[in-house]
């Protein structure tokens, strides 16, 4: 076979002769092309029979790419290997021996929409109010415990006396009981029996480690404890194991991934040779550079230099912007300019941290008539939580009946489906909207009667202040409709988090229309939750920096690079793992640019944060040799640490005074009423009221004065 298409380390990765050897396999290093090769080597040079080799990966893509290379390079001798993701391979071994098991051989594989139906009607059965709980927060929840090895009685206790956790449970070892009565399997299930039937029957065991004689595993670095597991099992002292992956590409240990074992690799797989692909092919000197120069801090790493032959320097341009709206409408322009010099919007991409960022970016987007696609993510507007909370608002606007459907039961009242048909039928007779309807009919009993009440008090309260600013009547209508608590029990942080973009979405408005109604504001929404203009065969793609990897693009925009977003906050409170893992992530964002990488921040107050912005910490740990700063916002004044968890550095102006005295009453848009207790220079230490306590702060917009609050 040819081999003059390799370089010296992938040549040495291909030809090996080692029983167990690890490739790490630096971003754009030709990973797949080593890995088809490699069995291609086999094959031809060594004439191993194909059927003797496996192979898996972690996507459906991954897959078929290594298949299609495959029969290009062998024919149809190809299809005689085993190429499959993990599950798939657990299907066809759990297809040839469950029985071992007492278990069918045409057992029923679950997706994850037949999760939900199954869930659904568990919750049916449970004599669950039909929205109570979302079918995905079950599912998670139920994976978690088949992952953790926790009984159904062990989640029962631990449940203790909280009342969702006991409701949780109650599905669980309900979903456990259908599973085995019908057969079903979910995607957990299918790893969970493979490693069950192989390590509790040897010959089973027996039989795979001798069908699969040459075992590789792409992503190796992505692996849980499960998957790791399995392949354990199918070592034999007669067998050859070769993975491939990148530790400081590992960005999904909230899946379960333990970077730990591709670091590891030679305790249960030994002797192990090592081998590093450090060229790179896809992006320039100055991003590579960079990109290294970062990842660098991070000590939970096997250490590699990449280095390309692309020797443009070329720099990294890093922005700094006031304001969010400014950042989104110079990556808007940029993309114009691309546009307008022959290039495709296809060429470009825009990566953030997180899913909520995608707000102004959508607008300017729109605003300048630039077609985009969003992968693994819904727009801004169509996210459930913010459709929720414009739904309210247009209820009080307008009671219109589309919206009224949507929150009369969200979060849950106790309405049953039953109990809404016969409001609209009385509405429907009388020619009302459904909210007269709401006001006038009461021949429910006296728990739904009273929770009809409850709502046409919520919505009529906040009739009372829907002249307020608009960002404060959407904190108003989080906090009194119950979304917020529903929310944070249900710990849905991202969720919170688009609230909170939506509340700063109606700031800026505020600040450009200080006249402006609610009604306006909606008005202007529905402008930007039009579909028509959508797709388009040319567009830019938007996506957070996970949906991202596994791709590249000539021209890619790192944008809303700030210290508590990038970093993300949470990592900032859960030490130093956590921020290896965001550092890992930024390194995969910056090496999907090839050509030319923009890092972009903005200044201003965040109401996801509750302070003003700064840029990434991971900014000044790119080597300055790579990156141009331009318009960056420097202060020229001392730095005030607020102490915290996170210990992040406030930059003050010099004309800077304090707006507020000892004993003032404060109200800030998310911790509520609060006092004044005690100053230093630009620091305020505020006691605000149960559940959050004493905090401290500087002057910013999202806290007022009580009296300018209530005027």
């Amino acid at each position: 076979m040819e081999l003059t298409h390799l370089n010296s380390e992938q040549l040495k990765a291909v030809t090996t002769t080692s029983q167990y050897v690890r490739i790490i396999a630096g971003a754009g290093s030709g990973k797949t092309r080593v890995l088809t090769s490699r069995i291609v080597y086999l094959i031809r040079a060594f004439d191993v029979k194909p059927q003797s080799i496996l192979a898996i990966t972690f996507t459906n893509k991954a897959a078929n790419e290594m298949k299609q290379r495959l029969f290009k390079e062998l024919g149809d001798e190809a299809r005689m290997s085993t190429i499959s993701t993990i599950h798939s391979l657990c299907v066809r071994m759990l297809r040839e021996d469950i029985g071992v098991l007492n278990w069918p051989k045409n057992f029923t594989v679950m997706d994850e929409d037949d999760q939900k139906s199954l869930i659904k009607q568990i919750m049916k059965d449970l004599k669950f109010e039909k929205n109570r709980y979302k079918p995905s927060s079950l599912i998670n929840y139920i994976s978690s415990q088949k992952g953790g090895d926790i009984s159904v009685e062990r989640a029962k206790m631990l449940a203790g006396t909280n009342e969702t956790f006991q409701d949780f449970a109650k599905v669980y070892e309900h979903y456990l009981k259908v599973c085995e009565s019908k057969y079903y399997l979910d995607f957990d299930d299918l790893l969970l029996k493979n490693v069950m039937m192989l390590k509790g029957f040897p010959s089973v065991r027996s039989k795979w480690q001798k069908r699969f004689h040459y075992i590789h595993v792409d992503e190796f670095q992505d692996v849980d404890h499960v998957q790791y597991e399995m392949l354990r099992l199918l070592k034999s002292s007669e067998n050859y194991v070769y993975v491939v992956g990148d530790p400081d590409q590992t960005i999904y240990t909230w899946r379960g991934a333990d970077v730990n074992f591709i670091l590891n690799y030679e305790r249960d797989f030994s002797p192990c040779e090592s081998i590093v692909l450090n060229q790179n092919y896809r992006s320039t000197k100055a991003i590579l550079d960079g990109a290294n120069s970062l990842i660098k801090n991070n000590t939970m790493r096997v250490d590699k230099d990449l280095f390309t032959e692309n020797e443009s320097m070329v720099k990294i341009e890093h922005h700094s912007f006031n304001k969010e709206a400014e950042q989104a409408d110079w990556v808007a322009r940029k993309l114009k300019e691309f546009k307008q010099s022959g290039l495709n919007y296809a060429e470009s991409a825009i990566l953030y941290r997180s899913n909520y960022i995608s707000r102004e970016i959508e607008k300017a987007c729109r605003n300048h008539h630039i077609p985009y696609m969003i992968y693994g993510g819904q727009r801004f507007f169509d996210r459930m939580e913010v459709k929720d909370m414009l739904a309210y608002a247009r209820c009080v606007v307008s009671q219109d009946d589309l919206s009224f459907l949507r929150i009369i039961n969200t979060p849950r009242r106790g309405l049953s489906t039953k109990s809404v048909d016969a409001l609209t039928t009385f509405a429907f007779e009388r020619g009302l909207s459904y909210y007269e309807a709401a006001t006038m009919y009461r021949e429910f009993s006296p728990k739904v009667n009273k929770a009809l009440d409850q709502f046409i008090d919520l919505i009529e309260s906040l009739r009372r202040i829907q002249s307020f600013a608009v960002d404060v009547f959407f904190e108003q209508v989080f906090l009194k409709s119950g979304l917020k608590s529903m929310l944070e029990e249900e710990n849905e942080l991202d969720r919170i988090e688009n609230v909170k973009e939506l509340m700063n979405d109606a700031r800026e408005f505020m600040t450009i229309y200080p006249e402006a109604a609610l009604d306006e504001y909606l008005q202007l929404v529905a402008l930007y939750t039009d579909k028509s203009t959508m797709l388009h065969q040319d567009h830019v793609s938007l996506m957070s920096v996970h949906a991202a990897k596994g791709l590249e693009f000539n021209h890619v925009f790192l944008v809303e690079f700030c210290e508590g977003v990038f970093p993300n906050e949470r990592s900032l409170s859960e030490g130093k793992h956590a921020l290896e893992e965001e550092r890992r992530l930024a390194y995969v964002a910056m090496t999907r640019a090839k050509k030319k990488l923009f890092i972009t921040d903005s200044a201003g107050h965040s109401f996801v944060l509750s302070r003003p912005k700064q840029p990434s910490r991971f900014i000044d740990e790119i080597d300055e040799a790579c990156i141009h700063h331009v318009n960056k916002v420097v202060s020229k004044t001392n730095v005030s640490v607020i102490p915290s968890s996170n210990t992040v550095p406030i930059r003050l102006q010099d004309n800077f005074k304090m707006p507020y005295q000892l004993k003032d009453e404060v109200v800030h848009t998310e911790f509520g009423e609060g006092i004044v207790t005690a100053i230093e220079g630009a620091i305020m230490t505020i006691a605000f009221k149960f559940p959050h306590g004493i905090k401290k702060m500087i002057p910013n917009p999202a806290l007022k004065s009580k009296k300018e609050f209530q005027s």
